[in-house]
């Protein structure tokens, strides 16, 4: 039975031979990621010549996160333990149908063939849709927006019978008060 338990169990990765445990631990002791000082005294642990279980403990993980960690160090040596940034979503746009975009934004909306007389977010997600074929969120349409330089501008709302010469001739034109005090001389107080 016990023979049989030997067979089921996967060999250990060898360490690469170029390091030993007293190198990584000076390396540990350089180091100012937290992790990566946790993953270079568990290799150091096995470099030593305890079991993969004692250097797991140390490590503070299971046998097969520390399998993951000697693959990483031994492909790419005491860098491969600093974890990297996660690559995250890809962008929904590439940078073709981005300029496309920033024309079509800039050139503006034509009336008679999209319908429209000024582009809203929902309107340029309809066009990448037909054009493309991708559903885009407005929310990132936006984000996409502020990446190639634009802003949402939204225009004063003015009533559709105001007349502008009749607004002309409320305004003051009278100068305001601390300009005429200055030119009258400021009065002394008694």
């Amino acid at each position: 039975m016990a023979n049989d338990l030997e067979f089921a169990m996967a060999a250990a990765v060898e360490l690469r031979g170029d390091f030993n445990a007293a190198v990584l631990r000076k390396l540990a002791r350089r180091s100012q990621d937290p992790a990566q000082i946790r993953r270079l005294l568990a290799v150091a642990e096995i470099y030593e010549g305890r079991s993969r279980g004692e250097a797991a403990r140390v490590g503070g993980v299971g046998l097969q996160t520390l399998r993951d960690w000697v693959l990483r160090f031994n492909a790419t040596g005491p860098a491969g333990l600093i974890d990297g940034k996660a690559p995250g979503q890809p962008p929904k746009l590439n940078n073709e149908q981005r300029q496309q975009l920033l024309r079509m934004v800039e050139a503006g909306p034509t009336p008679a063939i999209h319908g429209v007389v000024r582009w809203r977010l929902i309107d340029l997600a309809q066009w990448l849709f037909e054009e493309y074929g991708l559903s885009i969120a407005k929310q990132t349409l936006s984000r996409e927006m502020r990446t190639l330089g634009l802003r949402k501008l939204s225009a004063r709302p003015q009533h559709h019978a105001q007349d502008p010469e009749a607004a002309e001739a409320y305004k003051k034109t009278s100068r305001p008060v601390w300009q005429r005090l200055s030119r009258q001389g400021r009065r002394t107080p008694r």
